[in-house]
């Protein structure tokens, strides 16, 4: 078989532990595997090189993607003929499969390709772990780390001056990363998309935190958190890509502004923006980008399209994209309700 790899949408640990297996697993299999250059771009310019055990050797712990990424959407309405393109790319390398790593938006091309009967695969990757139908998805595990250090870091500084941190994540739809970093790195507040914030909860709690003789506080906010409606007007970061999302950005500033003028106690926010998304991937992560990597490329010998392999349990199994994509995976309430019991 002619397997080709492309990579979309932001880049994140793990991304170069699951091209390796590809590779290898092929190459044990006798296949033959083609990478396309930035994502979909790739596939409409066929940006395309052969790769092998030589050329993957020594990329398990590096982070970012050796092939390349980028957020183009070959459907979008300035894009001429993508669907005729990318047809045109399969034939030209005779693929019999392509498997594609990235999040919502890359598998939703994946998904539209599968429809127009093309044989591909998608591998779950997002440091926002809110595709559905898998348990984590590669470089989120990592992304928390990352988190969960500055976290900890920040926690010196805030008490030696005595001030509030607030401190804000990546999570458009999602807050896993702000839950899950915020419990592990002790926060006082989490704030998710999923729950609507009230400032004046928020600030009550941090005043509790003072009448109990903490000094400091640390908040934790995913950058699609958003207010309760009337008490606070959230800056927009501006623009859309070309899947329409709005960039966001803002929540840290405006919260760091809101907090002290309700408060009056000394605020700073700390915005860990793209750090979360660079460096060496964890074991976990690694591992997993391992196992969907080899799982992608049986499936592919399977048969098999319009799939996702993921993590379910201990098990990695394929599922429908059309289901994976169909909603996007919230934080469970119970998990929240576990972090809220050390707020204020």
């Amino acid at each position: 078989m002619r397997i080709g790899i492309l990579t979309g949408g932001g880049d994140c640990p793990g991304l170069n532990a699951a091209i390796r297996a590809i590779v290898r697993r092929a190459v044990v299999r006798g296949d033959q595997t083609i990478g396309f250059a930035n994502g979909w771009a790739g596939m409409l310019e066929d940006q395309a090189r052969p790769l092998s055990i030589e050329s993957t050797a020594g990329i398990l712990a590096r982070g970012g993607t050796i092939l390349g990424t980028s957020r183009t959407n070959p459907f979008a309405q300035e894009v001429e003929d993508g669907l005729g393109r990318i047809r045109a790319t399969f034939a030209a390398h005779a693929l019999d499969g392509l498997i594609a790593i990235g999040g919502e938006d890359t598998l939703g091309v994946a998904l539209k390709l599968a429809e127009a009967e093309l044989p591909v695969v998608g591998i779950p990757k997002t440091i926002d772990n809110d595709i559905s139908e898998t348990d984590y998805t590669i470089g989120f595990q990592t992304a928390v780390a990352i988190v969960a250090e500055a976290i900890d870091r920040l926690h010196s500084t805030a008490e030696s001056h005595h001030r509030v941190m607030v401190v804000e994540v990546m999570g458009r739809h999602a807050g896993w990363i702000a839950t899950h970093a915020g419990i592990a790195g002790g926060a006082d507040a989490i704030l998710i998309p999923e729950q609507p914030f009230d400032i004046e909860s928020v600030c009550r709690h941090l005043r509790t935190r003072r009448e109990r003789g903490r000094s400091f506080s640390i908040v934790v906010a995913a950058e699609g958190a958003i207010p309760r409606a009337g008490n606070l007007q959230v800056r927009s970061g501006g623009g859309r890509d070309s899947f329409g999302h709005v960039r966001l950005g803002g929540i840290g500033i405006t919260l760091e502004e809101a907090i002290e003028q309700r408060t009056g106690f000394e605020t700073r926010a700390t915005i860990l923006g793209h750090v979360q998304r660079g460096g060496t991937p964890s074991a976990f992560d690694r591992v997993l980008a391992t196992r969907l990597g080899v799982a992608a490329v049986d499936a592919i010998a399977a048969g098999e399209s319009g799939v996702m392999v993921a993590l379910q349990g201990t098990a990695i199994r394929t599922v429908s994209l059309q289901r994976a994509l169909s909603a996007p995976k919230l934080v469970d309430p119970d998990l929240y309700a576990t972090a809220e019991v050390f707020f204020g």
